[in-house]
């Protein structure tokens, strides 16, 4: 897991600016008009090696009536919260101002590295305006310009050096697979992990990961054990209408980049929305077991058809990855959570299977023989043998003369033929057409 550096400070004075030059992406907005930032936004960056994430913040105001301020300023503390180191910009144009000195003040409390960047230092003059930030009773500072560079290649070699080194793997840890339960805030995450992990509290050990973000729990109940990944923050941005699906995906990106299956939880009540989907779309293109829970089953009124007719809409919007188990479960009245927990396993036994090279070939060259390619430009591809590759999840290349002019549609026959003979539940597979 990253460690986390945020980048904290009062509205206007360039956070944004030198958050884009570390991702080196302009990803949050900059404009001269104050508060333009309102989310905490998220971006990776690399200095001498070492990756660390970065959190963008909007600017601390405090004491002020603004509805989105207030908000603003619960996002900074969250941030400061969440980081290992942060970064305090300040303005030398303007100098100290009363809000800098309210989020020094802020700051002094945490017991987390500070480092206080003096922005907007391009020219020698500047350089000596700013010594007067000294009165922040912050140490020493560090002069930069986010808008051409300069100065910021120290400020990095000092916030290097304050990283935490990346804990070692744990060798027994690692083996155990890791289950990302994720979905949005309401949709019973929380009580899903609740109900599993129950009040036997000494069969859980947390493993805090270097950041906030995911919390694994090992969970060894009734024969299973994996590492539960707990993430706290698919939140939907009530208030940012755009970017919605940008900064709530942007939470879950991690725990799904580093867990092996995703139990995705939806809210039986709400259905299968557009930001579920969104969370769906990312765990299967990083090639990770699904499992879907739609959660609150016992809120839903229900006739003979009702579960039919609501996993038929699901598997609609999954088009065409349609081979996802989906259960509905109670996390409320622990109805088929263990069955959830069951079909997890299972998809994560799928997951790593392996298919013995002569068993693939005398399954699939039959069929293929009796459903060949069709012809293009009147030329016939010949498909002669076919294997899995060693890759961690599932992938199979097929060798034939013409690789070229096999198209989308014959690929889909053919993981369609895999899934009917093998069990590839809840996978994603890939496959390739190779020259022989």
């Amino acid at each position: 897991m990253n460690n986390i550096v945020a980048i904290v400070g009062r509205p206007n004075v360039g956070k944004s600016t030198f958050f884009n030059r570390l991702i080196q992406r302009r990803e949050a907005i900059v404009d001269s008009v104050s508060g333009v930032t309102r989310d905490r936004n998220y971006g990776k960056s690399e200095w001498n090696g070492k990756e660390f994430s970065v959190i963008d913040t909007g600017g601390y105001i405090k004491g002020s009536e603004d509805i989105f301020e207030a908000e603003i300023r619960r996002q900074v503390e969250l941030a400061i919260d969440e980081s290992d180191v942060i970064v305090f910009v300040v303005d030398v144009e303007e100098g100290i101002t009363p809000m800098d000195e309210e989020v020094a003040k802020l700051l002094r409390k945490v017991t987390k590295p500070v480092l206080l960047a003096v922005n907007k230092v391009d020219n020698a003059m500047r350089e000596k305006d700013a010594v007067e930030f000294y009165n922040l009773g912050l140490g020493d500072y560090y002069t930069i310009a986010g808008m051409n560079g300069s100065g910021t290649g120290e400020l990095l070699d000092a916030l290097v050096d304050l990283l935490p080194e990346a804990e070692a793997p744990d060798e027994n840890a690692e083996a155990l697979p890791r289950f990302a339960v994720v979905g949005r805030p309401n949709a019973g995450k929380s009580s899903f992990i609740n109900a599993l992990i129950g009040e036997d509290r000494y069969i859980v050990t947390d493993i805090a990961g270097t950041t906030r973000d995911a919390i694994d729990t090992k969970y060894n109940r009734f024969g299973f054990e994996f590492n539960l990944v707990d993430t706290a923050g698919i939140r939907r941005k009530a208030k940012v209408k755009e970017d919605l699906e940008f900064y709530s995906v942007m939470r879950s990106v991690r725990a799904i980049e580093h867990s092996d299956i995703c139990i995705l939880v939806i809210d039986a009540t709400r259905g299968f929305e557009g930001q579920d989907q969104s969370i769906f779309w990312l765990a299967e293109k990083n090639r990770k077991g699904v499992v879907i829970l739609v959660n609150k089953w016992d809120l839903v009124e229900k006739d003979t058809m009702t579960t039919r007719d609501y996993e038929r809409k699901i598997r609609e919007e999954l088009q065409p990855f349609t081979d996802v188990p989906i259960l509905f479960v109670s996390a409320l009245t622990k109805q088929r959570l263990l069955k959830a927990l069951e079909t997890a396993v299972e998809v994560f036994e799928n997951r790593k299977q392996r298919i013995a090279t002569s068993k693939l070939n005398e399954t699939m060259l039959p069929i293929i023989e009796n459903m060949p390619p069709p012809a293009l430009k009147g030329k016939y591809v010949k498909i002669k043998f076919c294997m899995q590759l060693p890759t961690p999840t599932p992938q199979f290349v097929f060798f034939c003369n013409l690789p070229q002019y096999v198209k989308e549609p014959y690929k889909r026959f053919l993981e369609n033929k895999m899934r009917e003979i093998y069990n590839l539940s809840g996978v994603p597979i890939d496959i390739y057409f190779r020259q022989k």
